[in-house]
């Protein structure tokens, strides 16, 4: 009689560690899901930050340029004043106003660019912090599911406890990686 009790207590708790065990792995499966996830929308923020910083490269190239080209316009009036017809003189400012309005849209629309990079940059940051929290809540997770099983093996319940304790641990993780507690 007293075996077959230890033997339903056996059982039961086999049963426990079993159910325990298979609501670590779901809970590991759904991190790693968004583990993935957010990995994903970090490595695509990168792209679309580095897309803005070589549009807002190629908008200084062209903004140089109108500079450039003002300058050397200014020069040439300079140069000309005086020697040139009162039509010709107000086509030249006429040019050299053109690339001022040119130079300020392109230091308007820089700004919007280097704006809109920076937003992306926190944005890929945030995606990387919520990844790393995932990973590290697997990890704790992955540990406790291997101790679980080990426990059912060996017959030894300290090593259940220990893997409830981790799954504790993962599922603090798994959380902070949604609400970022720190």
């Amino acid at each position: 009689m007293a075996e077959k009790t230890i033997e339903q207590k056996n059982s039961s708790w086999t049963t426990w560690v079993a159910l325990s065990t298979a609501g670590m792995a779901v809970l590991a499966a759904l991190t790693t899901l968004y583990m993935g996830k957010f990995s994903s929308r970090t490595i695509l923020a990168q792209a679309q930050e580095s897309d803005q910083w070589a549009f807002y490269q190629a908008k200084s190239i062209k903004g140089h340029t109108f500079e450039m080209q003002k300058q050397h316009m200014e020069l040439e009036a300079l140069t000309l004043k005086g020697k040139i017809s009162k039509d010709l003189a107000e086509k030249f400012e006429k040019t050299i106003k053109g690339y001022e309005e040119n130079i300020k849209r392109y230091d308007v629309e820089k700004k919007e660019i280097k704006d809109k990079a920076g937003a992306l940059e926190k944005e890929k940051q945030t995606a990387q912090t919520r990844g790393g929290k995932f990973a590290f809540g697997l990890i704790f997770l992955q540990i406790a599911i291997m101790l679980s099983s080990i426990s059912v093996i060996t017959k030894k319940r300290p090593l259940w406890y220990f893997g409830i304790a981790l799954t504790s641990v993962g599922l603090f993780f798994f959380l902070d990686g949604f609400y970022l507690f720190y």
